[in-house]
């Protein structure tokens, strides 16, 4: 876990969080990626960050990093290329409040894999969610998944592997949309978001 501009109370009134996968959602799927300077923004992504943004929802990134585990790269390198990943949003009035990530091979079997709740459980650990009003955001079963596993509406976009998996999500009722930017005019044409 990294933490920016979160403290470490707990938000006692509930949020309406954004969770955002972070390869093949906000940057470039790069597989395996664990240099900074190979960080690149995917299409959309800063338009629909900063719709969100300004709509009050916390950007909170979950990420699942098995490089870590099977020894390709670091924690400290996914750290860097999160922080790389900041630094081009912040110019723009875009901050990602944590990231949370799961180190773990699949096989080790945890609970902080996507699919599985690990990661918003963390994070609810310090913000209190308003789960009716958050969404989780990515291009993998995984990703939507875990918003439905979580009591939260997902969006699959079709950066990253979002194709690949596009026809299951439909079968399967999640909402997809081209991009981060699509997928914030999706949230943000909701009444009451």
């Amino acid at each position: 876990m990294n933490l920016h501009r979160v403290t470490s109370s707990k938000f006692e009134t509930p949020q309406k969080v954004i969770f955002l996968d972070r390869d093949g959602t906000i940057i470039v799927d790069k597989n395996y990626l664990s240099r900074p300077e190979d960080v690149e923004l995917e299409i959309g992504c800063v338009e629909g960050l900063t719709k969100f943004s300004k709509a009050g929802y916390l950007l909170i990134g979950v990420t699942n990093q098995s490089g870590v585990g099977r020894g390709f790269f670091s924690l400290a390198d996914v750290n860097q290329c999160n922080n790389r990943v900041e630094s081009l949003l912040s110019p723009h009035g875009i901050y990602v409040s944590a990231w949370y990530i799961c180190p773990h091979r699949p096989e080790e079997d945890c609970n902080c894999r996507k699919p599985r709740s690990g990661l918003v459980e963390q994070a609810e650990a310090i913000v209190s969610i308003d789960y009716s009003r958050s969404f989780v955001i990515g291009d993998k079963d995984a990703d939507v998944m875990l918003g439905r596993n979580c009591g939260m509406e997902s969006i699959l976009v079709l950066s990253g592997a979002g194709r690949i998996h596009l026809e299951w999500a439909r079968e399967h009722g999640y909402m997809t949309a081209a991009t981060l930017d699509d997928a914030a005019d999706l949230i943000l044409s909701r009444p009451g978001i």
